[in-house]
């Protein structure tokens, strides 16, 4: 990881620069990257609902729930949030933990900060939760699919998850909270 950026919490006042930093990684990697053609309406909708500035400052103070960023000067290049599991799976409970989200800028992908930030987000789901550790995760994703495999995840399932109107396919994944 590069030595100038400091992986930290997040704080209220990182709420605009998240939401920008949420939309923008949000369309280059599935609207730019993967090509998914989601009409205009459904992904305006999705990016105000999940990427708002109240919405993120409402996301940020929610109870059970941890959020970190890679700062550089300032500057919010990734960011991971964790919290209890939400996922709709048989076998998961809220009292689980869920990585939520973790997005690296484009400009920074190849500096470690994904790895960081998970590692950081296991560790504390681990600590919070009180059974297996969930993601969902696009189907399409296969650099993110290996990532989290490399960490100890398995396919548990599958769901699909609203982007407006729109449904992507994601998979369900699985680890024991106790694996390393």
């Amino acid at each position: 990881m590069a030595a100038d950026v400091l992986i930290r919490s997040a704080r209220p006042d990182d709420a605009g620069a998240l939401s920008r930093l949420g939309r923008r990684t949000f369309i280059d990697t599935f609207v730019t990257g993967f090509g998914i053609p989601y009409p205009q309406s459904d992904l305006a909708a999705h990016l105000d609902k999940t990427f708002g500035v109240e919405a993120t400052l409402v996301a940020l103070a929610e109870p059970g729930a941890a959020w970190w960023v890679a700062d550089r000067d300032g500057d919010l290049l990734a960011f991971a949030n964790a919290g209890p599991n939400g996922l709709p799976h048989p076998d998961a409970k809220p009292s689980h933990a869920e990585l939520r989200r973790l997005y690296v800028d484009k400009s920074a992908q190849g500096l470690g900060l994904g790895t960081a930030l998970l590692i950081r987000a296991l560790d504390w789901m681990q600590a919070n939760g009180d059974g297996p550790l969930w993601i969902g995760v696009w189907s399409g994703n296969l650099k993110a699919q290996k990532l989290y495999a490399a960490h100890g995840f398995e396919k548990a399932g599958e769901y699909q998850y609203p982007v407006g109107a729109w449904l992507d396919e994601e998979f369900i994944l699985r680890r024991d909270g106790r694996a390393g």
